[in-house]
């Protein structure tokens, strides 16, 4: 079982396992294809599971696949702690251009369900952060895209002024270059 909380954004969705914690430690389920599909009233096909570890200090994003490629995903934090950050890209959306952050670490084993139309991203507040995420469609390189992580516009903040970032994030294109396109 578990509880589902909405962000605001259409489809944005925090899920809550249940976490079963003795003197010996903790299980839960971090995937149940029935209750899943039940929670989210859409049936997903998860075709690709990754794994991230990062620094502290280390920004990922605003990265997402371009149609046909589009992905859903399913994030959730190993170890350490991340800023996970959303960004609405559908031009059909009443929240069009919105974002939506949360704190996801390792302790609180929160998850959260991004369907295809949202770029994504994170920040690491640790080192040695794993973080994991289920992808509805295969990593396709030609279709993959990202939106500046400090764009003016998405008026996001991240709480750093200066994150380590990849060559591709620092290449990061404007949210109204129509990037999703």
């Amino acid at each position: 079982m578990m509880d589902i909380e909405t962000t605001g954004l259409d489809g944005l969705l925090i899920l809550k396992p249940r976490v079963f914690s003795d003197e010996r430690g903790a299980f839960l389920e971090t995937f149940n294809e029935h209750r899943f599909q039940q929670a989210i009233g859409e049936p997903v096909h998860w075709v690709q599971d990754n794994e991230s570890v990062s620094k502290a200090g280390v920004l990922r994003g605003l990265h997402f696949q371009a149609t046909p490629h589009a992905q859903a995903k399913l994030v959730r934090v190993v170890r350490g702690a991340v800023l996970d950050v959303c960004v609405d890209i559908r031009p059909e959306s009443r929240t069009f251009g919105r974002h939506f952050k949360m704190e996801l670490d390792g302790h609180q084993r929160l998850m959260l369900y991004i369907p295809t139309g949202f770029a994504h991203g994170f920040l690491a507040l640790e080192d040695d952060t794993v973080f994991t995420y289920k992808c509805s469609a295969y990593y396709d390189p030609p279709s993959e895209r990202t939106i500046r992580w400090d764009d003016p516009e998405l008026g996001i903040d991240w709480g750093v002024k200066d994150p380590r970032l990849s060559p591709k994030d620092v290449a990061g294109v404007p949210f109204r270059s129509n990037a999703w396109r």
